[in-house]
C-alpha cells in the first residue's frame, strides 16, 4: 500500500465513521423548546462537530492501523477475499497462459 493508497483509505473510513458519528448526542430545536420560525423542530439545535470531528480523527486512525496493518503483513489478500465469495471458482494466478 503506497502512502496516496493510505490516505485515501483514512479519507474514507474517516468519513463512514463521521457519518455515523453525527446523529449521537444531538439536541434539536424541538428538544429544547426554541423553534426558529421557518425551521423545521428536528434542526439540530446543539451538534457538538468540533468533539465529533476529534473522536472520529481518533476512532479512524485506531481503524485505519488495524485495516493497514492487516493489508501489509498480507494476513489477508484479495486471492483470500476472492476465494471467499467465489469458492468454486478456478483460481487466477499460476496459471502460465
Amino acid at each position: 500500500m503506497g502512502i496516496v493508497s493510505g490516505l485515501v483509505l483514512f479519507a474514507v473510513i474517516w468519513s463512514m465513521t463521521f457519518l455515523i458519528a453525527l446523529p449521537i448526542r444531538v439536541q434539536t430545536q424541538g428538544d429544547a423548546g426554541e423553534v426558529v420560525p421557518g425551521t423545521h423542530a428536528g434542526a439540530p439545535e446543539q451538534h457538538h462537530l468540533g468533539r465529533k470531528a476529534l473522536w472520529t480523527t481518533l476512532v479512524a486512525a485506531i481503524i485505519w492501523a488495524i485495516s493497514a496493518t492487516i493489508i501489509l503483513s498480507g494476513w489477508i489478500s484479495v486471492a483470500d477475499i476472492e476465494g471467499w465469495l467465489h469458492p468454486n471458482a478456478a483460481p487466477t494466478h499460476g496459471t502460465d497462459g
